[in-house]
């Protein structure tokens, strides 16, 4: 069997990394010529995440980029702490969160797609696809092609592969907040070892973390209109994001205010695709389920495919039987992120604090595990 992956980003090497370990043959394009590193965002990867990660035998890759996240501790408008509790599996050391920039997690993935001889093409800007009984062939831009068994449409928000895959698709829409992000080693905001803050402010949801070198990374999400341009901030809107912190008796202005490099981005989601694939098509990540960052289960949700994905192909009878039990598994589970992604960005409002499980469900246990199969 052999899968064409049209997009190197995270859900593409990430399905090509699971993919080989599966036995299965795979090709992955991007259309961008280099690395494609966004040198400003930071995520963090979820307990669930790098669970999927260590299935695939990818935990490792990561192990020197970013820093662990253990404690999750939330404060008022007013610096009063709210509450402090364990994050994630943090009792489990190659389960915990973890907190890395964007381009240093797709660096290192796509160094390890090269590593195990996985093909990774960059420069190959996909542009159609067409598909008979016997297969999917993928077009580029510069005249080539590439045919395949299955061809795996990783090539987010704005998909072009979901657009093949139902033309009437629905379209990425503004969630309704911006979202800044920064980092910064002249600010000293009250913090402890693993520990990321969550500041629910009167004007912007906030979040910052202290690595073990002294740099506090951090992002602040603010309802309002959509920025004309995304990308790093200009001094007004920098001043009017430390202004409006400034409402707050919090350290979040002086975080920001410490900060040189400013990026700012409009959140986008998906309001629901109920199309995830089409003969030899198939959607992952977020060209399928694009949510907000709100929740911060991105990165996580696109790994989760992954695992999922190369155990159906593995399991399976037929390309069609995966494709359905791919869907079948994974599309509850990524409505349900979505739809909380939605609640928390759209509405403005912060969530009430609540214990959070400190260990996934039986069900996503089993998923997870590569020797298990999906179903039996």
């Amino acid at each position: 069997m052999h899968v064409v992956v049209i997009g190197g980003g995270i859900a593409g090497t990430s399905a090509a990394l699971a993919l080989h370990k599966a036995g299965i043959s795979v090709t992955v394009c991007e259309a961008h010529p280099g690395s494609a590193g966004d040198l400003g965002a930071f995520l963090t990867l979820a307990s669930n995440g790098m669970r999927a990660l260590h299935a695939i035998d990818a935990a490792t890759v990561i192990s020197g980029v970013g820093f662990d996240l253990t404690e999750l501790s939330a404060m008022g408008a007013d610096g009063v702490p709210l509450m402090t509790r364990p994050m994630g599996e943090s009792g489990h050391p190659p389960y915990r969160f973890r907190c890395l920039r964007w381009s240093a997690l797709i660096a290192a993935l796509q160094a390890e797609v090269v590593r195990r001889g996985i093909p990774l093409r960059h420069g190959a800007a996909f542009v159609a696809a067409t598909q008979d009984a016997s297969g999917v062939t993928a077009s580029f831009a510069d005249g080539s092609r590439i045919t395949a068994d299955l061809l795996l449409g990783a090539d987010g928000l704005n998909s072009l592969v979901r657009r093949i895959v139902d033309p009437q698709a629905v379209t990425p829409r503004y969630a309704g907040q911006r979202v800044f992000y920064g980092y910064t080693s002249s600010a000293q905001p009250p913090s402890a070892p693993g520990r990321i803050t969550m500041v629910r402010g009167q004007a912007a949801s906030f979040g910052y973390a202290v690595s073990p070198a002294g740099e506090t990374s951090w992002f602040a999400r603010q309802s309002a209109t959509a920025v004309p341009e995304t990308g790093p901030v200009t001094a007004a809107l920098r001043d009017d994001l430390v202004q409006a912190l400034r409402l707050d008796s919090t350290p979040t202005a002086d975080i920001v205010a410490a900060t040189d490099n400013i990026l700012v981005t409009n959140t986008s989601d998906l309001p629901d695709v109920s199309t995830w694939s089409r003969g030899r098509l198939l959607l992952t990540g977020d060209a399928a389920h694009a949510a907000s960052p709100a929740t911060g289960q991105g990165a996580s949700m696109a790994f989760e495919d992954a695992v999922v994905l190369a155990k159906a192909l593995r399991d399976s009878d037929s390309v069609d039987e995966a494709i359905a039990l791919f869907e079948h598994t994974r599309k509850p589970r990524t409505r349900r992120n979505m739809e909380a992604s939605a609640a928390l960005t759209g509405r403005g409002t912060p969530p009430p604090v609540t214990p959070a499980p400190t260990s996934p469900d039986t069900e996503l246990l089993r998923q997870m595990n590569w020797e298990a199969k999906l179903l039996g």
